[in-house]
């Protein structure tokens, strides 16, 4: 499976283990809106490409648990992911100032 870089679910998968390493995926589906189904085949996809790496609690009684660790890849392509994430995000920001400056202009030509 090959993740679009542009992928903004995908980059708010890579952000969580930062925040939080031992979050389920089922509280990770839940964060970032997405099924639980297609939030493990994410993290399953992650961990393919080694940008995630998934290491059982030892101690945890419920051995299902994982913790969801970056690897030096993943950082670089969370790194990645915000930029291009930041780049789109101002694009739409200057997109809708302009839009909102011709409604205005609008409005206020016509005395409403």
């Amino acid at each position: 499976m090959s993740l679009k870089p542009q992928d903004a679910r995908a980059l708010e998968i890579l952000r969580a283990p930062g925040a939080q390493p031992d979050v389920t995926q089922r509280e990770l589906a839940s964060r970032v809106d997405l099924s639980l189904g297609r939030t493990n085949y994410i993290l399953k996809a992650l961990i393919a490409k080694g940008l995630v790496k998934a290491e059982s609690f030892s101690q945890n009684p419920n051995k299902m648990g994982y913790v969801y660790l970056l690897t030096p890849e993943g950082i670089l392509e969370k790194l990645s992911l915000t930029r291009r994430f930041l780049v789109r995000k101002y694009a739409e920001y200057d997109a809708i100032q302009e839009e909102i400056a011709l409604l205005e202009a609008e409005l206020s030509g016509k005395g409403l």
